[in-house]
């Protein structure tokens, strides 16, 4: 009896985390409901962002892109890492094909689809970190304070997020060495 209750419980925390992972759009993309909807002018979303006490961060999606949805069910859907990111960056959600209007830093009007080509994005999920003002005349790539090319577990994800606020970029720690070091710590701690 003990084994089915504890079978039940773990299939409740399972849907309940699921029901709380972002929605599938119309799409295909998944999509947390405080992501940000814009107009998608890079250099207006970072001044908006900027004004909430943010930073702006793109994320690119694809839709049936398998890594995306582990990324919403594991990752976003955790309250830990939910609540962080909300309360310290305003995320907007490109289409890798999409065909949306994207206003680029340098001015150039792109589709969703030309701007990751032009920034040399290939892979989704990509998470993009832009700086907390808007350089002129540069394009996202260049601007960028950090890129994420794919999924992470939890511990880097967050780390990589946590590091950005920090603005670790500005430092002589690189990111890994960070991520390192925070694993460290974090280990030290369950432990005690």
């Amino acid at each position: 009896m003990l084994r089915v209750l504890t079978i039940v419980a773990s299939l409740l925390v399972f849907a309940l985390n699921a029901a709380h992972a972002g929605e599938v759009g119309e799409d295909g993309l998944h999509r947390e409901p405080w992501f940000a909807v814009t107009f998608k002018d890079v250099a207006e979303d970072i001044k908006s962002a900027a004004a909430e006490g943010k930073r702006l961060v793109i994320i690119y999606e694809q839709r049936g892109c398998i890594y995306c949805k582990e990324m919403h069910e594991q990752v976003l859907s955790d309250p830990v890492v939910r609540d962080y990111i909300q309360k310290n960056f305003m995320v907007v959600e490109y289409n890798l094909f999409g065909d949306e209007e994207v206003v680029d830093l340098d001015g150039t009007k792109l589709t969703e689809k030309t701007a990751a080509r032009k920034w040399g994005f290939i892979f989704t999920p990509t998470i993009v970190f832009l700086p907390e003002t808007a350089p002129k005349n540069v394009t996202v790539r260049d601007a960028a304070v950090a890129t994420m090319p794919g999924a992470f577990k939890k511990g880097t994800f967050l780390d990589l997020f946590h590091w950005v606020r920090e603005k670790g970029y500005e430092t002589n720690e690189s990111f890994p060495n960070y991520h390192i070091r925070m694993s460290k710590e974090r280990a030290a701690k369950a432990s005690n």
